[in-house]
């Protein structure tokens, strides 16, 4: 017991010790600022570059909006309410591999709608519509030190701009304000052209980076918003629709793709916490999102807010209790495994004797039964009864028969010449005098008779014992 309540104790001045040393070593993890350079265009985050504010607005104003926390390949196997639009904002988190990048538009061949707010979205992502091509560019890169959240560095040198076309993208919107950063979308049309040479293929298959490459645009001035508007007697043009246009390019388009569109804004500013409250640029970002309605999902997965990460741990995050839950368990593990370890030489099991002591007085009064060896039996009694005979009458085990049966006789009332008699005759059979079954069962059915009578028998004596005790 005393083992056990020092390891005990050894436990818990561990697990203190423990606790003491994480809450000494904790540093608390500063929340990193929003910055134009490295953005959180989440719609969890309520900062300066995040998207809350729009998607909160959205949801009061009763519109269908919701987080999509899980990979694009749900779209195409979601048992539930499947997203008429899905929302892609600024540079994600976790990038879009190749296959997600072919569902998606999968996707939108079949009808969705996809809306990506970035100043370089992944050209994957901008598949060619018909003979046009898409790409984009941006003029000025955020640096570490622009603060989000001065409105006039954010606009320096921005002028508003206002609708190039009346088009529903553009529905009672009078002007909008970009930020300085904004991107600007590039629309050619593509121009088949021969292969000359290997040379030639593989520089032609080189890309920009931004986008189909440069060898691949027809070399003409980007055709005017009117032209490229939609105001086009064919049924269904492919060419994308500009809704915003501005010196350097085209800010919003949309075009078709398959049964779907695409719509593309090149500035995420409009839509963001520090921007979405600047001239008309509310109403935009309500018409980009959320279209002819349905069901807007915000990408979350990429944007590493992913379903599948425990909330209990994301709690706990930059803590030390994982670290002391952690602990804990490697102690535990300790303890299991040292109470399953030997740390001595092996010790025998305890033997315990199930035998009776009864089975050795049986198995010797069989033998002696076949034998007939009567006068051992009788012996064996005999010595007993004479040693608690000896000791009734106060004498020491010299004394003779005679003197005992005196002693025994006048104490306890009985017939001295009878209990002589007895004690004579057993004497006699156990110096060999011829004998029977019969008569040795007689002889030692009187001596315990007499014993019997004296109160003198082991278990007699073990009970009355008992009764005076208690």
């Amino acid at each position: 017991m005393r083992q056990r309540l020092l390891i005990i104790i050894t436990l818990i001045v561990v697990v203190v010790i423990l606790v003491l040393l994480n809450a000494a070593t904790y540093v608390k993890v500063e929340p990193q600022a929003d910055s134009e350079a490295n953005p959180d265009r989440s719609t969890f985050n309520a900062g300066a570059t995040g998207t809350r504010a729009l998607f909160d607005f959205l949801h009061e104003s009763g519109h269908d909006v919701v987080r999509w926390r899980e990979s694009t390949d749900g779209l195409l196997s979601f048992s539930g309410p499947t997203p008429s639009t899905i929302v892609v904002i600024g540079e994600v988190r976790i990038p879009f591999s190749t296959t997600e990048k072919k569902e998606l538009l999968h996707w939108v061949e079949g009808g969705g709608r996809l809306v990506m707010i970035d100043r370089m979205p992944d050209p994957k992502l901008l598949p060619d519509s018909g003979q046009w091509a898409i790409r984009t560019q941006v003029a000025n890169i955020p640096w570490y030190d622009v603060d989000p959240t001065n409105f006039a560095e954010m606009t320096r040198d921005v002028k508003t701009i206002a609708p190039a076309q009346p088009t529903l993208l553009a529905r009672e919107v009078e002007s909008v304000l970009p930020s300085r950063f904004a991107g600007a979308i590039i629309i050619a049309p593509r121009v088949a052209r021969e292969k000359k040479n290997s040379n030639s293929n593989d520089k032609s298959s080189a890309g920009s980076g931004y986008g189909p490459d440069e060898d691949e645009f027809e070399p003409s001035p980007e055709p005017s918003p009117s032209a490229v508007g939609g105001k086009n007697p064919a049924p269904i043009s492919p060419a994308p629709v500009v809704s915003f246009h501005s010196d350097r390019g085209s800010l919003l388009i949309d075009y078709p793709h398959g049964k779907g569109r695409i719509v593309l804004l090149a500035d995420p500013y409009i839509v963001a916490n520090n921007g979405i409250n600047r001239a008309d640029n509310l109403q935009l970002a309500i018409n980009v999102v959320v279209g002819s309605g349905g069901l807007v999902a915000f990408d979350e997965f990429h944007q590493g807010r992913a379903a599948t990460q425990n909330a209990l741990i994301q709690y706990f995050a930059g803590t030390p209790i994982l670290a002391i839950c952690a602990q804990l368990g490697l102690i535990g593990l300790a303890i299991v495994w040292s109470r399953g370890t030997r740390f001595a030489r092996p010790l025998p099991l305890p033997q315990v004797d199930r035998r009776s002591s009864l089975e050795f007085v049986a198995s010797m009064a069989e033998l002696q039964q076949r034998a007939k060896a009567h006068d051992l039996a009788l012996e064996n009694i005999y010595t007993r009864v004479r040693r608690v005979l000896v000791r009734y009458a106060g004498l020491n085990q010299a004394a003779g028969r005679a003197q005992i049966a005196t002693r025994v006789a006048a104490r306890a009332k009985l017939n001295q010449k009878q209990l002589e008699s007895l004690m004579r005759s057993c004497e006699d059979v156990i110096n060999g005098a011829p004998t029977n079954g019969r008569e040795t069962l007689r002889l030692a059915k009187r001596l315990r008779e007499i014993e019997a009578s004296l109160g003198l028998q082991g278990r007699a004596r073990d009970a009355k014992q008992n009764v005076e005790r208690s």
